[in-house]
């Protein structure tokens, strides 16, 4: 064991200040520690030192030349000068040799303002160079929609090349040629396709990469920064939005070493570019006539809540996005339940509620997220972690190289970053039986009776090897996740996979936790936007409908907020009849798509993520509040605000809050009085698999896009264009040539894919780590919204 690990502590002087630090750290670790500047480009707190920029060159007492402070351990009674002649000669000569070839090109940089190549080269440049020939020019490649590059400014600190190997797990970058001849680039003419891949923009100490979207549109030193938090994913990374005149122009990664470290993913980076869609909705409209009118902000509330006066409580369905802020869920609820409208739903794409009551307080990810790379085994159950939560994945990442034992039961082969263990791929119907069967190895392996509602499932099922090496891998570890994903939740056998998956926690010992889908799925619970609980978890006289049930049987009226059912729905094509079929739609909503203009009759223009103050809670439980950072769009109003006002026209008593905070600190009191959380519960119902598929048809798998999950990220431009395979249909060759489709892929022509009533036509991609019986259709996408239910069955034909 080292001595940083044994913290022992030794005595050094830096400048002539005595310090005492942990013998075996780095001198620059412990400069930084102590406000002590040294200057770097290679050096990264979160990168393996490469020590090959040589800037950080620092005199040590004895020491026959100076030494890289990035490389160079602490020793008991060392002496270092940082500003030494020595170390100023060592650094002012670094900086000549790296601005040899360096372009003078400072005033058209996006870079400039906020370049490290620039800051150190007013403290250790010359003013003057003794090279006086031609510069060097390198070409610049072309990889991708996200990330321009200007190569000839590159100073190979190598930083964009470790990040790839080390964080990203997908070493896309690297170096060729020599010397000053060395060139930073792809292996092959190609674009970067990780989903952290926007992080090089960050860690970049020139203007070499930079993003490719916010080029050109404002300077360093004319924006303002403001904190938020990532409003996709239930990891709520810590993000600074950057506006130009109150207008959202770049977001970039927030430090935040218990969540996200210093790291965010592309979805979170770059979805900005959705908040000014062509979409957006400047003033509340109603339509007349079949014709929309603009109108003022006290006509449109006060039609709104006529229409819902003028409905039974049980004729009105609430549909609420999951992205939605904590203030904003909380009083949509209150607000409806007011006046007795319970059917109230923020879980759109879930299709399974068997046995909702005995659900936590909310989907818990059992741990702090910090917590998960220090895991020994992990058990991935429906879960495209990669995809879906980047930054968890990245924990888990980190407990993999560390030796944690990682496996997964998916519908479909996925493309991990780590090593896998045991990778078991059941086609969608058999993930009951696969899961059943680990299930009932651990029961035997504890010796234990099989609970009574498992009985029947666990009949007839023959554990296998590695179901017995999996359950071995949990129970031998100290500490073990079992981790439920978006895929499991939208199953159609939810409830009966959950269960097994706590049963398995029981036997094995191991922890089990929720992958939630959204950014404030868990704040959505607390919030009471479900029909069978109020906020806090508290308990509903008479629960309301579901999400499924609201649809199933069309509703009078529908309220909306920034929810576009044919996108984010489990079932476009029942979301969309229900939709035609009531007689008033009212949408509270940043965007006026087509087909929100063909079936709302009231449409509320709502402020987007950067553009209100709020709170999310994220999936281990963490309260995270911002302000808005740009100016509403037109006539927009935050969502709090619009239903404060709602809530007047209805006459709801304690609707006279002054700020989101003030709706936060009320529900903060209710939520702190209840028991904490947790994702304990009693396997007692009686539980089933799901119907086999019928012969000639294909079972879909559809799981969201990366960037079709919410109305902000499929109006970015940029992610789009990156993503265009997630609105095709993707098929394994040997599913291809069995359909006899393979004269189709070769001239490249569409396909007819045809679910229910519907048919469409898509573009055919093959996918060899999708079973047999299966096809790939995300869910959230142009194509699957004029479809069925995004694991239900599907014909394809030339």
């Amino acid at each position: 064991m080292s001595d940083v690990a044994n913290n022992k502590k030794i005595k050094i002087s830096i400048n002539d200040k005595e310090l005492e630090v942990d013998a075996g750290s780095m001198l620059i670790d412990v400069a930084d520690e102590a406000d002590i500047h040294i200057p770097r480009f290679c050096y990264h707190k979160k990168l393996s030192v490469a020590a090959n920029c040589r800037m950080c060159l620092v005199e040590v007492e004895k020491a026959p030349k100076p030494m890289p402070a990035c490389a160079t351990p602490v020793n008991e009674g060392m002496k270092v000068w940082t500003r030494s002649e020595k170390a100023l000669a060592a650094q002012k000569d670094t900086m000549e040799f790296l601005l040899i070839n360096h372009p003078l090109d400072c005033p058209i940089c996006d870079q400039g303002g906020e370049c490290e190549l620039q800051d150190l080269s007013m403290g250790f440049g010359g003013s003057s160079s003794d090279y006086h020939e031609v510069k060097r020019v390198v070409a610049d490649k072309d990889i991708g929609e996200l990330v321009a590059t200007e190569m000839t400014r590159c100073i190979q600190c190598t930083r964009c090349v470790r990040f790839g190997e080390e964080i990203a797990g997908m070493r896309e970058l690297g170096a060729t040629g020599r010397g000053d001849r060395m060139e930073i680039g792809t292996f092959v003419e190609k674009s970067l396709s990780s989903e952290l891949s926007g992080n090089i923009i960050d860690i970049c100490p020139v203007g070499a990469l930079t993003a490719k979207p916010s080029r050109y549109h404002s300077r360093a030193w004319e924006m303002v920064q403001a904190s938020g938090v990532a409003s996709h994913d239930s990891v709520g990374s810590s993000i600074n939005l950057h506006t130009f005149k109150k207008k959202l122009v770049r977001v970039v990664a927030g430090e935040n070493e218990a969540i996200n470290e210093c790291w965010i993913s592309d979805r979170d980076r770059f979805s900005y570019q959705g908040v000014y869609a062509e979409d957006r909705v400047e003033s509340p409209m109603i339509k007349q006539n079949g014709s929309w009118k603009k109108v003022d902000w006290g006509v449109a509330l006060d039609a709104v809540a006529d229409s819902l006066k003028a409905v039974s409580p049980t004729d009105v369905g609430v549909l609420a996005s999951p992205r939605a802020t904590l203030e904003e869920l909380y009083l949509l609820q209150k607000a409806m339940r007011a006046i007795g409208v319970n059917n109230i739903d923020h879980r759109l794409r879930q299709t399974d509620f068997n046995e909702q009551d005995s659900a936590g307080l909310f989907p818990w990810l059992g741990m702090e997220i910090a917590e998960l790379e220090n895991q020994d085994a992990f058990l991935l159950i429906g879960s495209n972690v990669r995809q879906d939560q980047p930054m968890i994945n990245h924990r888990i990442r980190k407990a993999a190289l560390k030796g944690a034992n990682v496996m997964c039961i998916n519908p479909r082969e996925l493309a991990f970053n780590y090593e896998v263990v045991h990778h078991t791929l059941p086609i969608p119907a058999d993930m009951v039986d696969t899961l059943a069967k680990v299930a009932k190895a651990s029961t035997v392996a504890k010796k234990i009776k099989t609970p009574a509602g498992l009985s029947e499932l666990f009949k007839g099922l023959k554990v296998s090897d590695t179901d017995k090496e999996m359950v071995k891998s949990l129970s031998d570890a100290n500490n073990a996740a079992i981790l439920l994903g978006n895929l499991s939740v939208q199953s159609p056998a939810y409830s009966t996979l959950r269960a097994l998956a706590a049963l398995i926690a029981e036997n094995t010992g191991a922890k089990l936790g929720y992958l939630a889908d959204a950014a404030n799925t868990a704040g959505a619970w607390l919030a009471g936007a479900v029909p069978h609980r109020v906020e806090a978890g508290g308990r509903v006289d008479v629960p309301g409908e579901h999400v499924s049930e609201m649809l199933d049987k069309t509703k009078k009226v529908y309220v909306f907020l920034d929810v576009e059912p044919e996108y984010d729905c489990d079932n476009p094509q029942q979301a969309r009849k229900s939709m035609d079929e009531s007689e008033c739609v009212i949408a509270i909503t940043p965007y006026a798509s087509g087909n929100t203009l063909s079936f709302a009759d009231i449409i509320l223009p709502s402020a987007a993520f950067s553009e209100t103050s709020g709170t999310y809670v994220n999936t281990e439980g963490r309260w995270q509040s911002f302000q808005a950072a740009s100016k509403s769009f037109a006539e927009a109003r935050p969502a709090w605000k619009i239903l404060r006002v709602l809530g007047n026209k209805l006459g709801v008593e304690g609707f006279d809050y002054v700020s989101s905070k003030d709706v936060r600190n009320e529900l903060k009191l209710a939520c702190d009085a209840v028991t904490p959380v947790s994702n304990d519960f009693e396997v007692s119902g009686i539980y089933t698999r799901p119907d086999n598929v019928p012969a000639g048809k294909l079972q879909r798998i559809g799981e969201v896009g990366e960037f079709s999950g919410d109305s902000l990220v499929r109006r970015a431009k940029a992610l789009q264009k990156s993503a265009p395979e997630q609105d095709s249909i993707q098929l394994n060759s040997k599913e291809i040539e069995r359909l006899g489709l393979l004269d189709s892929l070769e001239a490249d022509q569409k396909i007819k894919v045809t679910q229910g009533d519907d048919t469409v036509v898509m573009s055919l991609l093959v996918n060899d780590s999708i079973c047999e019986g299966c096809a790939v259709l995300a869910a959230g996408t142009q194509s699957s919204s004029l479809l069925g239910s995004a694991f239900g069955e599907i014909e394809v034909a030339v």
